[in-house]
C-alpha cells in the first residue's frame, strides 16, 4: 500500500443543452450520468445518489475481500446490497440512513460466527462509510455449504 494521503481526482463534465453528465479519470471509461426520475431525471442512466451507493457495497465487498485473506479465512461469494434514505433535513437534502445487507456464501466447515465477525468488521473497517455522517445498518444471511 502507497503511503497516506492518497489522492483521487474525478472529472464531470456537462453542457447547456443536454442534461447528462460525463465522469470521467484518466484510464478508466467514462461513465454518463443524470439526475435520478427521483429528481425529475430520466432514471435511466447512473446518478450520483446511485454512484454512492455503489461505492458503499463495492467497499464493503473489498475490505471484506481484504480482512478475510489477513484472516485466512475461506468464503465463495459475497453479495452487498446498500440503500441509502435520503430525506430533506433542516433545509438540506443528506442521507439518514444506510442499509447494508449483505449475503455470503462459505464452504463446509466454516465458522459461522467467525464470519460474522469478519463482516462486521468490514462494515466498520470500510472507508466510504467512515466517511459519512449517515447511521449504517448491518444485516447479513451467512450461507455454509
Amino acid at each position: 500500500m502507497d503511503a497516506f494521503p492518497h489522492h483521487y481526482t474525478v472529472t464531470a463534465n456537462g453542457n447547456a443543452n443536454e442534461s447528462q453528465v460525463s465522469v470521467s479519470r484518466d484510464g478508466l471509461q467514462d461513465i454518463m450520468t443524470d439526475a435520478p426520475a427521483a429528481f425529475g431525471g430520466p432514471g435511466d442512466k447512473w446518478s450520483p445518489e446511485d454512484l454512492l451507493m455503489a461505492a458503499v457495497a463495492d467497499c464493503f465487498v473489498l475490505s471484506f475481500r481484504a480482512i478475510s485473506q489477513a484472516s485466512k479465512v475461506d468464503w465463495t461469494a459475497i453479495s452487498c446490497k446498500a440503500t441509502g434514505t435520503l430525506d430533506r433535513v433542516d433545509r438540506k437534502n443528506l442521507f439518514t440512513a444506510i442499509e447494508l445487507h449483505v449475503s455470503l456464501s462459505a464452504p463446509e466447515g466454516s465458522q459461522e460466527d467467525k464470519l460474522a465477525r469478519l463482516l462486521q468488521k468490514s462494515e466498520e473497517s470500510c472507508l466510504i462509510t467512515n466517511s459519512m455522517t449517515a447511521p449504517i445498518s448491518l444485516a447479513t444471511d451467512i450461507h455454509i455449504g
